[in-house]
């Protein structure tokens, strides 16, 4: 079997090198790559690289994510995150290939409070939830074969992350403010990458297992509470910290305004996913603690 992998120096990608290489033959690209064309902004070059390789399974983990540039910049949004999933999709369609790719909850408009099931109406709220939502569409009208997994609050050991930028935060100030009004699951690059790697086993034996999926980690908290997780595991580790999990302010999203509105109500619904694929996804904390021990 032959897997391509686009996208694989983001965090995701990444880990996706690692959980996808058992599978088969492996060839991963990135934005910088020189043998075959892997940049998201030139899609009709992205599609012949799929002709050429022809492989059995494509991988799309390269994305527009800076979701308040995206805001100042939405053709170059609507590029990466639409036109070009498209024209891969399209071509995955041509060599008979499972198109696997990844979406957010920042479809949604955040309102409620029950997590989001697959089914349910959209309504994003910005350029970046907007483009990510066109792309899903694109997919699923010119690739049938295909796994999209939105998922949310994703962060790996490699690279910056919200919980490293906490413990350097807390090492400086006596106090920190964090929002406590959006709901969400951390969810870390290393699980995705594990899951997909199952998910793409199993479609592949089972053709009618494709379709649209939510993936996040077990569990609910806000960034507020996600904080003081990283603090509390930090203080047991023996690190020494200016500002304890008790220091950490509760504070209003509006008392961070961003270019780009967030959706106060992230979460989402992983039933579909784990009875179709037989799966129980772990609590947000085990991953967050996991990564936290690699990195303090």
């Amino acid at each position: 079997m032959k897997l391509l992998l686009l996208g694989k120096t983001g965090q995701v990608g990444w880990e996706l090198q690692r959980s996808l290489a058992p599978l088969g033959e492996l060839v991963a690209l990135g934005s910088a790559s020189t043998d075959f064309a892997g940049d998201l902004r030139h899609p009709e070059q992205v599609a012949q690289t799929v002709l050429t390789l022809r492989p059995d399974v494509i991988v799309n983990a390269a994305a527009h994510t800076a979701v308040d540039k995206a805001e100042s910049e939405p053709e170059l949004a609507r590029t990466l995150n639409a036109t070009a999933p498209c024209a891969i999709a399209q071509a995955a369609q041509q060599v008979g290939a499972l198109m696997v790719h990844y979406s957010t909850d920042y479809v949604f408009d955040g309102s409620g409070e029950r997590p989001w099931q697959e089914d349910d109406a959209t309504g994003p709220l910005s350029v970046y939830g907007r483009t990510k939502l066109e792309g899903e569409q694109l997919i699923a009208a010119h690739c049938p074969k295909h796994l999209i997994f939105r998922t949310s609050w994703v962060y790996a050991a490699r690279g910056g992350n919200f919980a490293k930028t906490m413990l350097r935060l807390a090492k400086e100030r006596e106090r920190l403010t964090v929002i406590d009004d959006q709901f969400g699951a951390p969810t870390g690059a290393e699980l995705l990458a594990d899951v997909t790697a199952h998910a793409i086993r199993d479609t592949l034996r089972e053709p009618a297992k494709a379709g649209l999926y939510h993936l996040a980690a077990a569990g609910e908290t806000t960034w507020n509470g996600y904080a003081r997780f990283v603090l509390e595991q930090a203080e047991a580790a023996g690190i020494a910290l200016k500002a304890g999990p008790a220091a950490v302010d509760a504070v209003p999203t509006s008392a961070f305004p961003t270019p780009a509105m967030r959706p106060h109500n992230s979460r989402l619904s992983r039933i579909k996913l784990q009875s179709a694929f037989g799966l129980s996804l772990p609590p947000w904390q085990t991953g967050v603690a996991r990564m936290l021990h690699e990195t303090l």
